[in-house]
């Protein structure tokens, strides 16, 4: 009896993780919905700016002999230092979502040292900090609480560091990289290089909007917008991350509750089998008495 005890023990240990697990799959849903909307709202307003500095661009390459200058724009064959800026969670239980983030980090780490560039490393969430600290890696700058919350102003100052050393000439790029949503199932990892600022993208784009801009004047604009541009970027990338944290938790919580559920039935076979052993045990052993007694 004691097994049967062991048994039905494990069954309602099995039960509980199972209300627990759909109880958190059921909040990662919702929270998942919340972070959706701020995400699309946020993306408009990236759009926006985007398009603004394409078009803005686009009119100084048109009518400016050398085309965009400055530093924001100087492109290096082989930058000597490098910013990687990388966002992971500040909590687990959402699969291989933080794993798919600092595995493309250590890969593009390895990539530039092997090339002779100094990587600074610059960390948002918990879960990376913990696991480049516990392999011995050095971060530059590190914050916890910013991914689970993001905050435009928190954002901005965090990479305002980067951006100063940049316009210093004592790094030559900032990278941003964060594991973003593509939809309720799919997360993908995102990499954008920040700094500096690729030209050719602007290059043969229509300026299809009103805004009509002296060169000169066109390049006073265009640099204000560039520092709106990368602090929302890394907002929008904390946004974006965040939201696709929820769906991978929310995968991960349904899969654990299902496992529970076939967990739950194959212990629940295990006890109808040792109960119906006990039974037919404790009928041989009346019999085989009644048999003596004769």
């Amino acid at each position: 009896m004691a097994n049967l005890k062991d048994i039905k023990r494990k069954i309602g240990s099995v039960k509980n993780t199972q209300k627990t697990t759909r109880a958190m799959k059921l909040v990662s849903t919702a929270k998942l919905r919340r972070a959706e909307e701020v995400a699309k709202r946020s993306r408009f307003y990236e759009e926006a700016i985007n398009d603004t500095m394409s078009e803005i661009a686009s009119a100084i390459n048109k009518y400016k002999v050398g085309g965009i200058q400055g530093r924001y724009f100087e492109q290096v064959e082989l930058p000597g230092v490098v910013d990687i800026i990388f966002i992971t969670a500040d909590k687990g239980l959402c699969g291989g979502f933080n794993y798919q983030t600092i595995k493309t980090v250590r890969s593009l780490l390895n990539e530039f040292q092997s090339k002779g560039t100094k990587v600074r490393l610059k960390a948002v969430g918990k879960k990376g900090i913990e696991f480049f600290a516990f392999q011995g890696y050095e971060l530059s700058d590190k914050v916890i609480g910013l991914s689970s919350s993001p905050d435009y102003k928190k954002a901005a100052q965090f990479i305002q560091g980067s951006v100063e050393d940049f316009l210093a000439g004592k790094i030559d790029g900032v990278i941003l990289i964060h594991n973003g949503y593509k939809n309720m199932i799919t997360q993908e990892i995102k990499q954008v290089n920040l700094l500096p600022i690729d030209v050719s993208r602007f290059e043969n784009k229509e300026v299809s909007s009103m805004i009509e801009l002296e060169p000169d004047e066109g390049e006073k604009v265009l640099e204000s917008l560039i520092k709106k541009y990368i602090e929302f970027n890394i907002y929008y990338a904390l946004i974006d991350s965040l939201a696709a944290e929820h769906s991978a938790r929310m995968q991960a919580m349904d899969a654990a509750t299902k496992n529970a559920k076939e967990m739950v039935e194959q212990l629940t076979i295990s006890y109808n089998k040792a109960r119906q052993e006990s039974i037919t045990t404790e009928l041989i052993e009346i019999i085989s008495g009644m048999e003596a007694m004769k």
